[in-house]
């Protein structure tokens, strides 16, 4: 990378967190691309009264694996990281999760509950918008992993359908 391209990036990064201070967001995600393989992920994000900058290289080099979490504290049924599991449910965008569709009403769903493929699991707020998540496939509900009114990322599991 050049060095003029490293000030651009400097300057493109800086440019992001003034337009989130400015517009009073609590995270911003952009892609930049330079070329095939060759690009520039970031990811703007406002945590209490800092913010955090997080960039990514288009090549990445392998990441190094999360130190595995105690076998007590994991269910033997379930995978370390509960993405992995093939029942899943990951979120489709970045967001607030809500578990009921209002306050005080009860939950879409719980754990233990049969649900059918397209059956409201969740709400997820972006964007001032209500986005109701759907069942991929009907199942039996083994977990829940999200709290009520939480932000959630892309692509985090929000709960696993057996």
């Amino acid at each position: 990378m050049t060095q003029s391209r490293n000030d651009a990036d400097v300057a493109f990064i800086k440019a992001l967190a003034e337009l989130l201070n400015d517009n009073d967001l609590s995270e911003l995600s952009v892609k930049r691309d330079y070329g095939e393989n060759d690009s520039l992920n970031v990811k703007v994000s406002k945590l209490s009264a800092q913010t955090f900058v997080q960039h990514v290289a288009a090549a990445p080099a392998p990441m190094a694996a999360a130190a595995p979490a105690p076998a007590s504290s994991a269910k033997p049924d379930l995978p370390a990281d509960p993405a992995q599991h093939p029942g899943a449910v990951t979120s489709p965008m970045v967001g607030t999760a809500y578990l009921a569709a209002e306050p005080g009403a009860a939950n879409f769903v719980s754990v233990g509950q049969q649900v059918s493929e397209g059956d409201t699991l969740m709400i997820i707020e972006a964007m001032k918008t209500m986005n109701h998540i759907p069942a991929p496939r009907g199942g039996i509900v083994k977990r829940i992993l999200v709290t009520d009114g939480n932000p959630v990322e892309f692509g985090a599991p929000l709960m696993i359908i057996e």
